[in-house]
């Protein structure tokens, strides 16, 4: 079984959604991706273009770059070699993306137990992702109080800085008149 960080890493951001592709999917479920997407022609009415897109040659290069982050050694050959030579997959034969949906859709036309197992595995992936970014978005809320506070906190320091000088500016007043000469009758 491949472990959760391994699938999290075939998770991409593309045009602001989650997705995974064509290939590492098939991979995930044990099939060839020339497979996988024959599946989802057949079954093109359970997959909406916000479930499934095909990528466009720009984002495509940019999945490419990121390729660099993920452990190509964990691959089949064929995949990498496709990973390698990007030109196996130009023009028509751009990869398909899924979305969290259509990779949920695509356990109802998979139906071996290694699809479904990883199907599981990939959902607790996506899950994992969104508890990570509401963490983060959280700490970013919690970082912004802080500045707030600490500014809060500087705007307190100099009042109290302020105060104090004016205490030692009236202290060294009041020394300077009671050090005085004293003029008029001395008894």
């Amino acid at each position: 079984m491949i472990s959760l960080p391994n699938i999290q890493k075939r998770i991409y951001e593309i045009r602001n959604e989650r997705v995974m592709l064509d290939m590492d999917l098939a991979f995930l479920y044990g099939v060839e991706t020339r497979v996988l997407n024959q599946a989802v022609k057949r079954n093109a009415k359970r997959f909406p273009d916000d479930f499934m897109v095909r990528l466009s040659a720009a984002e495509w290069q940019y999945v490419q770059s990121q390729f660099s982050d993920t452990s190509i050694e964990s691959k089949s050959s064929s995949q990498t070699v496709m990973m390698e030579f990007p030109k196996n997959r130009a023009g028509r034969y751009l990869p398909y993306a899924f979305t969290e949906q259509g990779v949920a859709m695509l356990s109802g036309i998979l139906n071996s137990d290694t699809a479904i197992n990883m199907n599981i595995a990939i959902m607790r992936a996506f899950v994992a992702i969104r508890r990570l970014t509401l963490q983060q978005m959280d700490l970013k809320e919690q970082l912004r109080e802080i500045k707030e506070r600490l500014g809060e906190h500087d705007m307190q320091l100099n009042h109290i800085y302020d105060a104090m000088e004016n205490l030692l500016d009236q202290r060294g007043t009041q020394k300077s008149w009671e050090d005085r000469e004293r003029i008029g009758y001395k008894i």
